[in-house]
């Protein structure tokens, strides 16, 4: 299975602007339980640092841009989310961290569950061992 996955989002609009609709099972490959978005992140500020264990979740970078490192316990990539119209597949039990947030970044994030803080692996040695747990 790739680590890096995206879904396009269709722009519509007309001589006025764009418009992008996002809509749960349709152009997001899940229900839509939870949405929200991160800005005003300060200078050399990261963010993330966790993993979800059921959760799914698609990032867009409504304006702007960061650097999003996913991390499987296997693989370690980078992604560049800098696009109104491309969102990043980020699956369960998959690490995740945020940098190089631009001062004008706008990420939006659209989850598949509701907050549970049982959900979340803060401890990246935590996550490798739950990972083992599901081998």
């Amino acid at each position: 299975m790739d680590l890096i996955n995206w879904v396009d989002f269709p722009p519509l609009g007309d001589a006025r602007g764009s418009l992008v609709a996002l809509e749960g099972n349709k152009t997001v490959p899940f229900d839509i339980r939870r949405v929200y978005y991160l800005f005003d992140t300060k200078a050399g500020v990261s963010r993330g640092f966790h993993a979800h264990r059921r959760l799914q979740q698609v990032a867009v970078c409504v304006t702007g841009s960061c650097r999003m490192v996913l991390d499987d316990g296997v693989r370690r990539e980078d992604v560049l989310l800098d696009s109104p119209v491309r969102g990043l597949v980020i699956r369960s039990m998959v690490w995740r961290e945020m940098h190089d947030f631009t001062p004008d970044c706008v990420l939006l994030v659209l989850a598949s569950e509701h907050y549970d803080p049982a959900d979340y692996i803060r401890d990246y040695r935590q996550f490798l061992s739950a990972l083992d747990g599901e081998a």
